[in-house]
C-alpha cells in the first residue's frame, strides 16, 4: 500500500464528496443530515488551501481516500487565530494510518504557518478511535456537550479536544 499525503486539488472534490456523503449517512462523525452535493462541496473547498487553512489529501495507490482540513472555528474576529480540524478517512482504509498522517501533516502546516494559536476538534460522542487519535497528538480534552445533536434516531454528545499550536 503506497499512501501519498499532499495539497489537496480541485479535481479531488467529486471523491471528497463521496467521501463526506458516506458518513452523513452512515455514521455520526459528522451532524450533517443531508448529503452535500459537488457545487456545495466546491465552495467548501475553494475556502481552504491557503497557510492558515490547509486541505490535504491521502491517496492510497492513486486513488483519495482521506482528508484532513483547517476551518475557521468560528466567525467572530477574536477567533482569528483558533480552527477546528476535520478528518475523513474512507471506512476501507481506517485503521492503517491514514488519519495519523493526515493529522500530522495538518499540524505541521498550521506550525510553521505562525497564524494559529489552537486547533479544536469537535468529536462525537463515542467516537474513541477518534479519541485515541487526537491524544495521541497532544490534544487535551476540553469538554463535553451533551445531547446536542440529533442523528439516526438519538441525541448525541459532542466531545470538543483541543491542542495549541
Amino acid at each position: 500500500m503506497l499512501v501519498n499525503i499532499r495539497a489537496g486539488k480541485e479535481a479531488d472534490v467529486p471523491r471528497l464528496t463521496e467521501i463526506y456523503n458516506a458518513e452523513v449517512l452512515g455514521s455520526i462523525a459528522t451532524f450533517d443530515t443531508v448529503e452535500r452535493t459537488e457545487d456545495e462541496r466546491l465552495q467548501w473547498f475553494r475556502a481552504h488551501g491557503t497557510l492558515r487553512y490547509p486541505l490535504f489529501v491521502a491517496e492510497v495507490d492513486g486513488r483519495v481516500e482521506g482528508y484532513a482540513a483547517l476551518s475557521p472555528y468560528r466567525p467572530h474576529d477574536a477567533y482569528a487565530t483558533t480552527a477546528e480540524l476535520s478528518v475523513y478517512v474512507d471506512a476501507r482504509w481506517r485503521g492503517n494510518g491514514i488519519a495519523s498522517r493526515l493529522l500530522e501533516a495538518v499540524l505541521q502546516q498550521a506550525r510553521a504557518s505562525g497564524e494559529l494559536h489552537v486547533i479544536v476538534s469537535v468529536i462525537a460522542g463515542g467516537n474513541e478511535a477518534s479519541v485515541r487519535l487526537h491524544e495521541r497528538f497532544g490534544f487535551r480534552y476540553g469538554g463535553t456537550l451533551p445531547q446536542v445533536g440529533f442523528k439516526h434516531g438519538a441525541y448525541r454528545d459532542i466531545v470538543q479536544y483541543y491542542v495549541f499550536v
